[in-house]
């Protein structure tokens, strides 16, 4: 719109008009006047400062693209770190699973030395202590990921519609959920 003010400008205008003293006389030829004409606007005392509204339009424009592209870059950052975080805290839980295995194995086995006689009971706790702390680092690392899938799917736009029922847990690991230290 800056740019068009710079050029001349044709409008046409019209009138109709009616006057009357009693409200019968509104209908007749003497009370109706109309008048219809062109109009002409050419900017010529103001030339530069429609020049210096074009410029402002078109800084405003940039200003707003800048704007629009650091948004876009912006968000295309959030999805490649969230992307980044995913991908590198898979690796670390699929590490963290083989670790919560191998202590697992060695629990067992201490297990298995203790009612041989051939350890002590502190060496089964220790084992088992070390076991619990794995698994703990597993879990963690599974809330990790979690955590990270939420913020890909937020950083692409996604959202939550559903219902979330905080007193009933969605998934219950048998495997490494509460349980006693050792079976009977």
């Amino acid at each position: 719109q800056a740019e068009a003010a710079r050029y001349p400008s044709v409008s046409l205008t019209g009138d109709i008009d009616t006057s009357a003293f009693k409200l019968g006389d509104l209908g007749k030829n003497s009370s109706i006047g109309w008048s219809f004409g062109p109009a002409l606007s050419v900017p010529l005392f103001n030339a530069g400062q429609l020049k210096a509204a074009v410029e402002v339009a078109k800084a405003q424009r940039d200003q707003y693209f800048i704007a629009y592209r650091a948004s876009v870059l912006t968000a295309l950052e959030d999805v490649e770190n969230a992307l980044v975080a995913l991908r590198q805290e898979r690796i670390r839980n699929s590490k963290l699973a083989a670790s919560a295995k191998s202590y697992a194995d060695t629990a067992r086995l201490e297990g298995t030395l203790y009612k041989a006689g051939e350890t002590s009971l502190l060496e089964v706790l220790d084992a088992e202590r070390s076991l619990y702390s794995a698994e703990d680092d597993l879990l963690q690392s599974r809330i990790a990921i979690v955590t990270d899938y939420i913020a890909l799917n937020k950083a692409l736009g996604g959202g939550w519609d559903g219902a979330i029922d905080a007193g009933k847990p969605e998934v219950v690991d048998v495997k490494t959920g509460a349980r006693l230290a050792s079976k009977p």
